[in-house]
């Protein structure tokens, strides 16, 4: 049994605790910006097997209260790092660092590599390389408020990567965001889910993952816990052979996109077909406000519409969230309409009686999950 801590965008960390319940966490505890939570290795890799909202999962092996770089060594000095790394592995260090008297991130990482390595060549007069790109053994350093904690990287690569979206968009709607916003929805997904103002198709293939009971890292190549000493590969492909059995052929309910834009519809496509959902979404060319319902009973309709980032840019977008809440009121009557945007006043331009409005961060954007009564 060891301690974890998950990362996740601020807003999803009661989503994260929910779904690391569901895989058997003890005591998972939301704190700001991720979960706190303990567990065997085979929770470890289900953790970043199916964490839909997890950016990271990290086991920390060190706290510290550290005012310079020498106290950041001196600190990591007292950890035996044979315990988790050998003189042959790779190594790397990311680290952010926030409101301390050390303010250089690279400098910070640099002396916890050499602290590690000088220990190495202390006892046993050879050190572990470095390889920033795929590290064996990934560790990750945060220091806020002088207040330093070390953990091994089980991760190493963002979660959120899917890997389905090879081509980056302007504004692109993070996976794991999206993910979390349908699993806050509280979006059923035995019902349709439709979104028309699709982009490069994050909400619909994320849900369709979700429908499907599909965990998103199921093709990743890599993570971190791979290159651990103690990294158990027998456990880790039944851990893996029991999420394929789980995983259902064809979805319960329509799961749909549109945009107005052919090069969005394109793109959404061709991510689909990397997700391996190409014959199971659909996407067609088509305004917004000539979007409607599937026939059957009715489900969640959500999107992420612009909402202009500089003073004056959000006059442009008052017609297209008046023509929302026009729509829906029309031809989407018992449906969910969920907004996603950073402009809580163009929101209101949507017109609809607001049943709640749920905030989170896109980035380091303040946003909130509008959902609105469509009516009966």
């Amino acid at each position: 049994m060891a301690d974890y801590f998950a990362t996740c965008a601020r807003g999803l960390e009661k989503v994260l605790a929910r779904e690391l319940a569901t895989l058997g966490a003890t005591d998972p505890e939301p704190g700001r910006g991720g979960v706190t939570f303990s567990g065997r290795p085979a929770l470890l890799y289900k953790a970043n097997l199916w964490a839909r909202t997890a950016v990271r999962v990290l086991r920390p092996v060190l706290e510290a209260e550290v005012r310079s770089p020498d106290d950041l060594y001196e600190a990591v000095r007292t950890i035996l790092w044979s315990d988790f790394i050998t003189v042959g592995h790779t190594l790397a260090v990311d680290c952010n660092v926030r409101d301390s008297a050390i303010t250089h991130s690279q400098y910070a990482a640099r002396r916890v590599k050499d602290a590690i390595c000088d220990q190495f060549r202390d006892r046993t007069g050879a050190r572990p390389s470095v390889d920033p790109e795929r590290p064996m053994v990934g560790l990750n350093l945060h220091i806020f408020r002088d207040h330093a904690t070390l953990s091994l990287d089980s991760s190493w690569d963002s979660l959120h990567k899917r890997g389905y979206r090879p081509i980056q968009t302007r504004a692109p709607l993070n996976e794991a965001l999206a993910a979390g916003l349908l699993l806050r929805s509280g979006w059923d997904p035995t019902t349709p889910l439709i979104d028309p103002l699709c982009g490069s198709g994050t909400f619909c293939i994320e849900g369709a993952w979700i429908a499907l009971n599909r965990p998103p890292g199921l093709t990743r190549k890599w993570f971190g816990f791979q290159g651990w000493p103690e990294f158990d590969r027998e456990l880790w492909n039944a851990v893996r052979d029991e999420a394929r059995a789980g995983m259902r052929n064809t979805l319960p309910a329509t799961i749909r996109g549109s945009d107005i834009r052919m090069d969005a519809v394109e793109l959404a496509r061709m991510n689909a077909r990397s997700a391996g959902l190409g014959h199971l979404l659909e996407f067609a060319r088509l305004d917004a406000a000539s979007a409607r319902p599937p026939d059957g009973p009715p489900g969640s309709l959500i999107c992420n519409p612009p909402y202009g980032e500089r003073i004056g840019d959000e006059q442009e977008w008052v017609s297209l969230y008046r023509m929302l809440g026009d729509m829906c009121a029309t031809h989407w009557k018992g449906w969910r309409l969920f907004v996603f945007t950073g402009n809580d006043w163009l929101a209101r331009k949507v017109g609809l009686k607001v049943k709640a409005a749920i905030p989170f961060f896109n980035g380091k954007i303040p946003c909130q999950l509008w959902e609105f009564d469509t009516g009966r």
